[in-house]
């Protein structure tokens, strides 16, 4: 990391309607958030098809639009998740609403487009195997959830 930001602005007819500046660190707690839900679905998913949640929820996340997608387009290098699932929830759940509320700050629009993006690689994840998601599925994507909206 060497500690840059950088800054993205938007303009629509030359005027700027977005200017958000991350840092690496930034951006490393944005996709440490995003990429450890997706993990936290997968683990959540072992029982059915772990790869197919990953897959599902890494296209979903690198389908992002905005100053999100550019970010989420890299999954975070370096990163140790624990391991159990438990050490992984104990860095991504914080990661989630921490993301959320800096993104706050700058944008609120990027914000939820943030929020929109988990969800929707949470609901891919989850619609990975046929029929209804299983209880422990579920139950991980409400805890994602939860600490998105704790925000």
């Amino acid at each position: 990391m060497n500690g840059t930001a950088t800054t993205a602005e938007a303009t629509t007819e030359g005027a700027p309607i977005m200017s958000i500046t991350l840092t690496d660190q930034d951006k490393l707690t944005l996709r440490l958030a995003a990429w450890g839900a997706v993990s936290l679905m997968s683990a959540a998913g072992a029982a059915g098809s772990s790869h197919k949640a990953a897959t599902h929820g890494s296209l979903a996340l690198t389908s992002a639009t905005g100053e999100v997608g550019h970010v989420l387009t890299k999954a975070p290098k370096g990163v140790k998740y624990g391991k159990t699932v438990a050490e992984l929830a104990d860095q991504v759940l914080p990661a989630l609403t921490s993301a959320v509320n800096l993104l706050k700050q700058q944008d609120p629009a990027e914000a939820d487009n943030f929020r929109r993006t988990v969800a929707v690689a949470i609901d891919a994840a989850t619609r990975s195997r046929p029929g209804e998601p299983s209880p422990t599925m579920t139950e991980m994507a409400r805890k994602i959830t939860e600490a998105l909206d704790a925000a």
